[in-house]
């Protein structure tokens, strides 16, 4: 059986000290296995964003070990996790985190610009990107043309434009409507079922959580529950043009 690509070994993070002392996680194990779509779910103060800081390379264990393909991240120097960072993972977030006056096209290739590649490659890459979620043609456009469903769209291209093995989404349809968010779900799905990228995502929605094969959730700093989703949803919105996320 080959090695998880995340492992996490009695991870703990401890904020404060005395009175003022919050331990946010206490002695978390996990595995996760390249190709998984998992769904990090619990309250809040559950212990859920703070270990989504810890896999995505934002923050430290306190103590315990954070294992990426083998590579001891709780070692790392503060350079080495950014490296690791452009290299292997892509965010999404809740809010979207779109420079206002620069266009999708410019939102997009920041990734590779902070990388290093060259001009033409990052043109390429990113004008791909958007493609592959939906938004050809809207390269110029700026947030402020863009519809939030089509924002989260950008977002997800930028996320994935460096082809990172794994995608952290955190609350990545909590400002959208239903319909937005079932289409930002299926386009997840889409990456992780025809990509192969990893998906780790945080939220509170059980009908966003059903997309995932795997939920995993947190209460008061531990994982209560780690179980098989056996009816994932699949039935992803097909052939969704830019017109249709207005």
């Amino acid at each position: 059986m080959s090695a998880p690509l995340i492992a996490l070994r009695g991870v703990t993070k401890r904020y404060g000290s005395g009175a003022a002392e919050l331990m946010a996680l206490k002695g978390i194990a996990l595995d996760i296995t390249a190709g998984e779509f998992v769904a990090i779910m619990g309250p809040s103060g559950s212990g859920k964003s703070t270990a989504m800081n810890v896999l995505g390379c934002l923050d430290t264990p306190t103590s315990g070990e954070y294992l990426f393909k083998g590579t001891h991240v709780e070692t790392l120097s503060r350079d080495q996790r950014a490296r690791l960072r452009r290299r292997y993972l892509g965010f999404v977030f809740q809010g979207f985190n779109l420079l206002a006056r620069t266009s999708a096209q410019e939102n997009v290739e920041l990734p590779l610009l902070y990388r290093g590649d060259a001009v033409a490659a990052r043109r390429s890459a990113a004008s791909q990107a958007l493609r592959d979620v939906g938004l050809g043609g809207w390269e110029q456009h700026t947030p402020g043309e863009l519809s939030g469903g089509q924002q989260q769209r950008v977002a997800i291209a930028r996320a994935i434009v460096t082809q990172p093995a794994v995608v952290l989404a955190d609350e990545p349809t909590g400002n959208l409507d239903t319909q937005r968010s079932h289409e930002i779900m299926g386009l997840l799905l889409g990456l992780n079922r025809d990509h192969g990228i990893t998906v780790l995502m945080v939220t509170h929605e059980p009908d966003m959580a059903a997309y995932a094969r795997r939920m995993v959730h947190f209460l008061d700093g531990r994982i209560a529950r780690d179980e098989a989703n056996p009816n994932p949803t699949t039935a992803a919105p097909a052939g969704l043009s830019a017109a249709e996320t207005t």
